[in-house]
């Protein structure tokens, strides 16, 4: 009667370790959360007696598919910044490892970490190149400074923010400052050789600049 209570207790387990996998948002605690749920269901398999299928589960329904999880997410959570290397020309702009960056990229990292996501850096040599990347998808997002109209205008965002992907542009519309960067999103044309800009006020169409 015993030995019945304790294989109760372990069976389930099973249903509410995958109650917790489903109502995780945290995509990391889900893959510890996976691991545990295919440790025990490789536990009970082994105490039915199905040595065998305790075995592939151990190996593949929890190892390997808990290792290629664990590289997707790596991956997929994380967005590309494109930014002007270090020995960039002076013209194009502050670099990356200038200070006045520190503000953005602060920023950047607490609005992709609520959503447990992780901001990398991708160095370019010169404007040209980091505008090809975002056009050939390199990146997900290019940062770059205004051409002011005129010398005067202290209204302008210090910096433009172009990303590619329309679900990063809702995330960082509701995070940015209009006095820290403008964010506009850039989608390829269907026709011609040009990209439409969505910003906070409007549409415009824009010629694409070739490398």
């Amino acid at each position: 009667m015993a030995e019945d209570m304790y294989m109760v207790a372990i069976v389930l387990l099973l249903p509410l370790t995958a109650g917790m996998l489903v109502t995780q948002t945290n995509p990391y605690h889900g893959l510890v959360i996976r691991g545990i749920l295919g440790a025990v269901a490789a536990l009970v398999y082994a105490l039915f007696g199905a040595a065998d299928v305790a075995l592939t589960e151990a190996l593949v329904g929890t190892m390997l598919s808990i290792t290629l999880y664990a590289v997707a997410v790596r991956s997929s959570l994380s967005m590309r910044l494109g930014v002007l290397a270090p020995d960039a020309s002076s013209h194009s702009g502050p670099t990356v490892e200038s200070e006045a960056w520190e503000p953005l990229l602060a920023t950047l990292r607490t609005c992709l970490g609520r959503h447990h996501m992780r901001l990398e850096l991708v160095p370019y040599p010169n404007l040209q190149a980091l505008q090809s990347a975002l056009k050939t998808k390199e990146v997900h997002t290019i940062c770059r400074v205004p051409v002011l109209e005129s010398p005067w205008d202290s209204t302008a965002a210090p910096y433009d923010l172009e990303t590619r992907v329309h679900r990063l542009y809702e995330l960082l519309q509701a995070e940015l400052s209009p006095s820290l960067a403008r964010l506009s999103h850039v989608a390829p044309a269907s026709v011609g050789h040009s990209h439409s800009r969505t910003t906070g006020v409007g549409e415009v169409n824009s010629p694409e600049v070739q490398p």
